[in-house]
């Protein structure tokens, strides 16, 4: 069970210099075992809009979430006060600590290019580590 960090999928939708190892991750994994938080979720929109690109957010949403089978993940507000504390333990900005928080929680692999979550204790893998064996 993998969480995607906010930046596996911007590799793809803006196609970045890893998009064709995330897109054999992303069609090698069955999506059941695929989750996102409701934060990344917020921030690709964020970003995407940001390009004047609407339309790749509703398309992403759609084929992701609402016919994908990704499960969207939040924390709630008795999870700020952990969140604050990983931030601190870790040295992690507000992101990182909200995916890591969600990792924690759900018990799932996150999966980022992100190396701030190599100085936790729980790590990350990155899409290609599984390319070919999900």
């Amino acid at each position: 069970m993998y969480l995607l960090d906010t930046n596996v999928f911007l590799e793809l939708l803006l196609d970045q210099d890893n998009a064709e190892e995330v897109e054999k991750f992303l069609r090698g994994t069955s999506r059941e075992k695929l989750h996102i938080s409701e934060f990344s979720l917020y921030s690709i929109g964020i970003i995407l809009f940001h390009r004047n690109l609407p339309e790749i957010f509703k398309r992403f949403v759609d084929d992701l979430l609402v016919t994908g089978g990704l499960r969207l993940l939040r924390i709630s507000i008795s999870d700020i006060e952990t969140l604050a504390s990983r931030a601190k333990e870790f040295d992690l900005d507000f992101d990182d600590a909200y995916q890591y928080v969600i990792s924690e929680k759900y018990d799932l692999t996150l999966v980022s290019f992100d190396s701030d979550f190599d100085r936790t204790k729980r790590g990350r893998q990155i899409p290609t580590a599984w390319a070919a064996e999900s």
